[in-house]
């Protein structure tokens, strides 16, 4: 019986530099994506107090190279499995791959590591096979929803569940149309397989979030057309019940102990 009943999140990196996700107890952890580098990843780790041997999986959301660029070299160092889509795996530059080949999910499947319950499933991007993933531990569950480019039933079922919830808040829809993009890429942002807007998300939190939702992360802020001023003001309603906080592109952000009503962070950047 599992004894380890701490459950603790981390931002180690949210944005379009890099994404990648801490879920741990005091046991062990696993990791959503792995897309800075090597370097980056230790020393953001270290510098939070993450110790990365203690964590027993990776898991990818698809083939981008800000969700798996550090995928090989911290595998290889550290003799994890990563855990991916076919179509992700098939999509991936082979220099992004471990040399032990990753293991095959499907979407509603759920994998068992350690303390914890990892559930996959479809979400609507611009690549082969993407998906976001739920994870259940000591009865909490934590929600890693970033590159989505639209709500969808799937999104909507896992977000009910959810306590805590790492979600995409990407762009400002004035600044993505007046800032510096080309009219192609602003276009591929805003469509229903690019990436959600900060009214976009706000609106899903309001239409199906559950009364047990109490912590909300806003992720992968886009740095040309968002600012978390901005993000958190179109959240502002929701921020009297519910807490509203962003991730940094920067740096690790804290670590947070999930409780069942609130979130306490236990280390400081």
């Amino acid at each position: 019986m599992n004894q380890d009943n701490h459950t603790y999140i981390c931002s180690i990196a949210s944005g379009s530099n890099g994404n990648a996700y801490y879920i741990g107890t005091s046991s062990d952890g696993i990791l959503i994506d792995c897309g800075i580098s090597y370097r980056q990843l230790v020393g953001r780790a270290r510098k939070v107090g993450i110790d990365l041997r203690k964590i027993k999986a990776v898991f990818l959301t698809h083939e981008h190279s800000d969700h798996v660029r550090g995928l090989r070299v911290f595998c290889q160092n550290f003799g994890v499995p990563c855990y991916m889509t076919r179509g992700t795996a098939l999509k991936c530059r082979p220099f992004y791959l471990p040399p032990q080949p990753p293991i095959a999910i499907s979407y509603n499947e759920k994998v068992s590591i350690g303390s914890f319950q990892v559930y996959c499933f479809e979400k609507p991007h611009d690549v082969e096979e993407p998906c976001s993933f739920r994870v259940e531990v000591n009865g909490l569950n934590i929600g890693v929803f970033t590159d989505i480019g639209c709500t969808c039933p799937s999104l909507e079922e896992h977000l009910r569940l959810c306590h805590v919830a790492f979600l995409e808040s990407n762009y400002d829809e004035d600044m993505l149309w007046a800032g510096k993009y080309p009219q192609y890429l602003k276009q591929r942002v805003a469509s229903d397989k690019g990436h959600l807007s900060n009214t976009q998300a706000a609106q899903i939190v309001r239409q199906v979030a559950p009364p047990h939702l109490h912590t909300i992360i806003l992720s992968h802020l886009s740095a040309d057309n968002n600012h978390p001023l901005i993000a958190h003001k179109a959240f502002s309603d929701i921020a009297e019940h519910t807490n509203v906080m962003h991730a940094s592109r920067y740096e690790a952000g804290d670590i947070f102990e999930v409780l069942n009503d609130k979130v306490v962070a236990v280390s400081h950047r």
